[in-house]
């Protein structure tokens, strides 16, 4: 080849090319390089939120609004990468201080020093260090937190979101909004009403309301106003919070599936898994249920005793990502569809990787002013997270407003 030719040209053309290419590329090739197998976690921060009393609502058995808190979660890296994570409550003011607590006496020395790179590993190490306070309650909220932070230093060093590293399955999942609360006052339901009205001219093609904490004939007055409210095309499913034993439960889920709500959720105690396999037998409406079980091993034995239809795992009780994923592979191997119990970017993530997730729960995105990633929705499903990592990293100016001392 002559230099000077047309293909000596063109030969040196395309060298100049991928010369320049990967002199541009240089610095990330060479901060890959550095970082595998060598990040270490180095420190572990935590910071306590309080939340001031707002106007209560309730479900069947619970009282929301008069007082709520939560931990926030910052793992270290000698990479510069944090991990955030962020474990809420609804209810109990004193629960978030006990997993700080958790998460800086106990958990703190079994991170230090550890490669994020193994987050199964971490997790069997918590759980040797901890399994003598019991892996259930909060210490499994301090766990899960931990766990999802390693999640979110992985995939910050991979810039990527995690749901892409984990194996994606879908772009966008379907959405509904708990809105159908019981209210102060709302005799008329119209408050019940207008919560319902906002939650779909936000765009939710689905809504789940309470049930339960009355008769039978105020749940048929709700669901039908629920209906009504959705117009067709629209699903409304229906959550009981643990309030019936078994014959009430199977009395008023003939009723439900009758009128046709989607879903009959949590209607039993959890323990029951007995009551959930004879109700799950009873009813041709899908019961959901799974938000207050604690690992895997409790999905093992309420799905192998065929009572439960959509599997609902809550991501501070079920273990975070990691046992999150094992969760759904169980439940999918048993032909078993999944919608989380609580929603955020953290949960998207985990969805999306997931066959057979079909919902994930939310109450509205207006309202959602916490986490640094804003979630999008666009006809009733919410599209896929952007930012690398978990989206876990809450506002600093949020945790500022929050933060307790």
């Amino acid at each position: 080849m002559e230099p000077g030719g047309e293909r000596y040209d063109a030969l040196m053309q395309r060298r100049e090319f991928f010369r320049a290419a990967a002199a541009a590329g240089a610095p990330a090739l060479a901060r890959a390089s550095e970082m595998r197998g060598q990040i270490r976690i180095t420190g572990l921060e935590t910071d306590l939120l309080r939340f001031p009393a707002r106007h209560p609502y309730y479900d069947a058995i619970h009282t929301f609004g008069t007082e709520g808190g939560g931990v926030v979660l910052r793992v270290l890296t000698d990479a510069g990468i944090t991990g955030w994570a962020y474990s809420s409550f609804g209810t109990i003011a004193g629960g978030p201080k006990v997993v700080q607590t958790i998460l800086e006496t106990e958990v703190k020395p079994v991170l230090a020093g550890q490669d994020p790179g193994f987050p199964k590993r971490l997790r069997a190490d918590l759980w040797k260090a901890l399994e003598y306070h019991g892996v259930q309650g909060v210490v499994q909220f301090a766990i899960a937190a931990a766990d999802i932070a390693v999640w979110d230093i992985l995939g910050k060093a991979a810039h990527l979101p995690v749901y892409k590293m984990i194996g994606a399955y879908a772009e966008r999942m379907p959405a509904y909004s708990m809105s159908g609360w019981y209210y102060e006052n709302d005799g008329d339901l119209s408050q019940f009403k207008r919560a319902l009205e906002a939650a779909l001219e936000e765009g939710f093609h689905a809504v789940k309301i309470k049930v339960g904490r009355n008769a039978l004939e105020d749940d048929v007055r709700r669901i039908r106003a629920a209906q009504e409210t959705a117009g067709k095309g629209r699903r409304v499913m229906v959550d009981a919070n643990q309030v019936f034993r078994v014959n009430e439960a199977i009395r008023r889920g003939r009723v439900y599936q009758e009128m046709g709500c989607f879903w009959y959720e949590e209607p039993l105690a959890p323990h029951d898994k007995a009551g959930y396999a004879e109700l799950a037998q009873a009813l041709d409406i899908r019961i959901a249920t799974g938000e207050n079980e604690y690992t895997k091993y409790a999905y093992v034995d309420l799905i192998t005793r065929r009572g439960v239809d959509v599997v609902q795992p809550d991501n501070r009780r079920s273990g975070g990502l990691t046992e999150w994923m094992e969760i759904a592979a169980i439940a999918d191997g048993f032909g078993l569809e999944l919608a989380s119990h609580g929603g955020g970017p953290t949960n998207l993530h985990m969805l999306l990787a997931m066959p057979n997730a079909i919902y994930m729960e939310t109450g509205s995105l207006r309202g959602d002013s916490s986490s640094v990633e804003k979630l999008r929705m666009a006809g009733g499903e919410i599209l896929a997270p952007e930012t690398p990592g978990m989206g876990s990293e809450l506002r600093p100016d949020y945790v500022r407003k929050f933060k307790v001392g």
